[in-house]
């Protein structure tokens, strides 16, 4: 682990923004193989190496820089959870592609570029006849669109067309590969797959071969993470979607996610990682950081109630440096707070519980193991928490537990050095400040009030 220079600032806050430029990421789309390496976040301004996004995603950092940290802030804080759901599962997916050694592996065929542009272009050409043919604003043709009057403006279902082809495919036979246990027949499959049939309608597209290897997998993507409306839908641009759903509509090979683990893995990268790394820096909880400021400015302000006092005072210049001890200490951890640590809980290489974590131990041990794990169920429901328990708990908590909340030690060398050079720094400018501010008070002729 190399050490943190002097000159050290945290990473900068970068603000949330849609998975990409829809424009250059259809333009620019890579295969899903191939985009796994890319956008190296190791040389972000900020993040040593101990702790880069491969690290994370690999097991390599200590607590609170693992990947279930990473998960719950992106649960808890962020709020887009679902991109690192999505990333873990492709990657999982990948590997399980390359092992399977069935005969139907040949059906699902490699996504070419050739036929991603293509795609996107067919899809920019449609985009472009519909702005033409758009009605103009008061036409009669809006004013009754999808009303009764207009003829066929119901799609018939997908479910439908499925009853009425009397020739449909069947399902293939599961393996050990192409069909876990998990994703036997049953009537939750036959949902995942009537919504992704449904899916590939609203994008233009016929509903895929079904013997192809993985397609009940892949319906449950569309369904969980593509189609509009889906628990855990990524933030993808209308064009985006369609190009995804046009590759997996015609095969199951993972190239057919390039656009979108392109559009995934640079939102980690680039904003939640970053911004992941800005939080894990904070070892207080809010009330305990606003109380830190307070503390701080309060010392300021004593400081300069003692320089004041001793200025206007007969007492020598020389007891006017006392000040410096109140202004030391207060610029000091007002500095610190206001990046989010409170200097006494570092003096102990120590962190506050996260609120989502004070009530855990108060579980059964089976229960607290389905919460922990719930977030890394690749199809599970809406990433949504403000029905659980500890939301209520912990805002009935009163302030002065916030602020005095529990502590566990911080186990990540990476991240204890950084706090280190980050309070070496606030005590740097204290010191130098202070030490301006003392020659100004001791230079000025005293008063001999009193």
């Amino acid at each position: 682990m190399g050490m943190i220079p002097l000159n050290y600032r945290r990473p900068s806050f970068v603000e949330k923004t849609t998975m990409g430029d829809s424009q250059s990421s259809l333009e620019d789309g890579d295969g899903g193989e191939r985009s796994l390496r890319s956008a190296k976040s190791g040389n972000l301004s900020g993040i040593p190496e101990a702790l880069s996004f491969e690290k994370i995603i690999d097991g390599g950092t200590c607590p609170p820089c693992t990947l279930r940290e990473f998960m719950n802030y992106l649960v808890y804080i962020e709020r887009s959870a679902e991109n690192l759901q999505f990333y873990l599962w492709f990657r999982t997916y990948v590997t399980r592609f390359k092992l399977a050694k069935t005969m139907d592996i040949s059906l699902a065929m490699e996504w070419t570029q050739a036929m991603e542009d293509e795609a996107i272009a067919r899809i920019q050409k449609e985009h472009a006849e519909k702005a033409r043919k758009a009605p103009k604003a008061g036409t009669a043709a809006e004013i009754f669109a999808g009303s009764d009057f207009v003829k066929g403006s119901e799609v018939p279902s997908v479910a439908t067309a499925e009853i009425a082809n009397p020739f449909g495919t069947p399902p293939a036979t599961p393996s050990e590969f192409n069909q876990p246990s998990d994703y036997s027949n049953s009537p939750e499959d036959d949902s995942y797959r009537m919504k992704a049939n449904k899916a590939f309608a609203s994008a233009g597209v016929k509903a895929p071969f079904t013997i192809q290897p993985f397609r009940k997998e892949v319906d449950r993507v569309v369904a969980t993470y593509i189609m509009d409306g889906a628990p855990r839908q990524l933030n993808l641009s209308d064009r985006e979607q369609k190009a995804v759903l046009h590759a997996l509509a015609f095969t199951t090979h993972p190239s057919a996610f390039g656009i979108l683990i392109q559009a995934t893995e640079s939102t980690l990268r680039r904003q939640a990682h970053p911004n992941f790394i800005r939080w894990s820096i904070c070892n207080g909880n809010p009330a305990r950081v606003s109380f830190a400021r307070a503390l701080g400015a309060s010392l300021i302000l004593a400081g300069f109630a003692v320089a004041v006092v001793l200025t206007l005072s007969g007492a020598p210049r020389g007891y006017r440096a006392l000040a410096a001890v109140g202004w030391v200490l207060g610029i000091s951890t007002l500095i610190a707070a206001w990046k989010g640590m409170c200097v006494v809980l570092h003096g102990m290489h120590h962190r506050h519980v996260r609120p989502w974590e004070l009530f855990i131990h108060e579980l059964e041990d089976a229960e607290a193991d389905r919460i922990k794990q719930r977030s890394f169920d690749s199809f599970g429901s809406a990433n949504s928490y403000e029905e659980q328990p500890w939301v209520i708990r912990y805002q009935r908590r009163n302030i002065v537990r916030k602020v005095f909340d529990r502590e566990v030690h911080i186990r990540e060398p990476a991240l204890r050095q950084i706090q280190d050079v980050i309070f070496l720094q606030s005590v740097l400018c204290a010191v130098v400040l202070s030490a301006v501010l003392t020659v100004i008070f001791v230079l000025v002729p005293g008063a001999d009030m009193f």
